[in-house]
């Protein structure tokens, strides 16, 4: 499946038709890792004419009164082309924004995850096939400033469930010496911040 991921930065080229129609003409789902505004993102699916899966970046209050079209991923587990995917929104706290965490919330969501993809890990040797986030892992990929630190709960989210892909934004990549695919405990992580095109095949076809 080639999947589309946008987050945060909102790119001229993605507000053409023309473009997106001869760029990604066989794209067959699009993935917003956070922060996009809802127009933004139900104009890039009404010209692919494709599924939209989000999460809420830490930036996303208005989705509250005007959400995207789409499947919102947070805590919900989805399959769709044969595939499942996974969603944690939000960033570390560092304000009063509703769409930020301490440590300790965000364990709990990690850990509600579990009667869920424990036995999907037992039964297929990983969870889900993809975990979308909007923060990275601690250490990886993330900053050494407050707002852009990464979790440590998503390192346990991957030690638990083994998801094969992880993808995420909210850290600007504007350095092309940036590092933006790593591994960890056989999950590839992403970030793909500002957009990222994707081929992924279900776990039986690899």
């Amino acid at each position: 499946m080639k999947i589309l991921c946008v987050s945060d930065t909102v790119m001229p080229q993605m507000e053409s038709a023309v473009n997106l129609r001869r760029q990604y003409s066989d794209v067959e789902l699009l993935i917003s890792c956070g922060d996009m505004p809802s127009v933004y993102l139900e104009f890039i699916t009404s010209v692919l004419n494709v599924p939209l899966f989000y999460v809420r970046g830490n930036h996303d209050e208005s989705y509250k009164d005007s959400p995207p079209g789409g499947e919102d991923l947070q805590g919900r587990l989805i399959e769709y082309g044969g595939l499942s995917f996974y969603g944690l929104e939000g960033s570390i706290r560092y304000n009063k924004s509703p769409i930020q965490y301490t440590e300790g919330e965000m364990s709990r969501m990690v850990l509600s995850a579990g009667l869920r993809l424990r036995y999907r890990r037992m039964k297929f040797g990983f969870g889900v096939d993809m975990l979308v986030t909007h923060s990275p892992a601690r250490g990886i990929h993330d900053a050494d400033d407050v707002p852009h630190r990464g979790f440590g709960a998503l390192l346990k989210f991957m030690d638990w469930y083994h998801p094969r892909y992880m993808v995420h934004g909210h850290v600007h990549t504007y350095d092309r010496r940036t590092v933006t695919h790593s591994q960890y405990a056989g999950t590839e992580i992403y970030n793909i911040n500002p957009s990222m095109l994707l081929t992924i095949e279900p776990a039986a076809a690899v």
